[in-house]
């Protein structure tokens, strides 16, 4: 009797199971990635949660208003899992969003490079985006700099300059260097970052998150070419922003 009971526990569990991944496999294909939270995320969608729950006690317009904001709590905090390239060379982006400027530009001046003008890709980050940000290229973090500052609209170009920010540079094997700047926008209040000096990281690694709107500069190596345009959607961790093995130029591009 005992072993029969477990057989169709065990079955049970087996179908249940099966539910579940299918379950997880519609969302996913309706909503990617959102069945994959990044773990900052758990406690707000907690506090929204509790906050909804109340909310229906009191008035159940209230609930819904709640809950529909928990949801959208929860879709910001989606983390899913990207398919990065791996060919050595190839320079990859580092955030969600669409691409806002493509300028020369010196490095950022807080990591103190003593280097001449390199492509920066800047990429504005809308509420909709994963927030999650990803390393463009494998190597080890040499810097690491967080700098105060204001909150003004991520948009403008002296956001680089003035916003809070903070700045991560990259050494790769072949000794070239690359920097990644989260910047802070109007509603932003948290950089987050995975990575610390000494560390070493693979392509494509989460290696922060900013909450809330933002945006995410990528300063190029010397010598690499940016292929991407202004106004192209970019999906960290699977998007070529440069490829340090080709000779192709700047790519020229129109929205149709």
């Amino acid at each position: 009797m005992v072993a029969v009971f477990r057989g169709q526990f065990g079955d049970l569990e087996n179908e249940w199971g099966k539910v579940m991944a299918d379950g997880r496999g519609f969302l996913d294909g309706v909503l990617p990635g959102v069945t994959q939270i990044q773990s900052d995320g758990y406690k707000f969608i907690g506090i929204g949660a509790a906050i909804t729950l109340v909310g229906f006690f009191i008035w159940s317009t209230l609930g819904w208003i709640a809950g529909i904001a928990t949801v959208c709590v929860a879709l910001f905090f989606r983390d899913p899992d990207r398919v990065a390239p791996l060919r050595e060379g190839l320079v990859l982006a580092a955030s969600d969003g669409l691409v806002l400027t493509i300028d020369k530009v010196k490095p950022p001046t807080e990591l103190l490079l003593d280097s001449a003008e390199v492509w920066r890709v800047a990429t504005a980050l809308s509420m909709s985006d994963v927030h999650v940000n990803r390393a463009p290229v494998a190597g080890r973090v040499l810097q690491s700099v967080y700098v105060p500052g204001a909150f003004l609209n991520p948009t403008l170009d002296k956001a680089s300059e003035d916003n809070e920010r903070r700045a991560v540079l990259f050494e790769m094997s072949s000794g070239k260097k690359l920097s990644v700047v989260q910047i802070a926008g109007l509603i932003t209040r948290r950089i987050l970052t995975f990575v610390h000096e000494g560390d070493s990281v693979g392509v494509g690694q989460r290696i922060g998150m900013i909450r809330f709107g933002s945006r995410v500069d990528v300063y190029l190596p010397e010598g690499a070419t940016p292929l991407v345009s202004v106004g192209q959607r970019m999906v960290a961790g699977e998007t070529v922003l440069a490829d340090m093995k080709s000779e192709e130029p700047e790519r020229e591009a129109r929205r149709v």
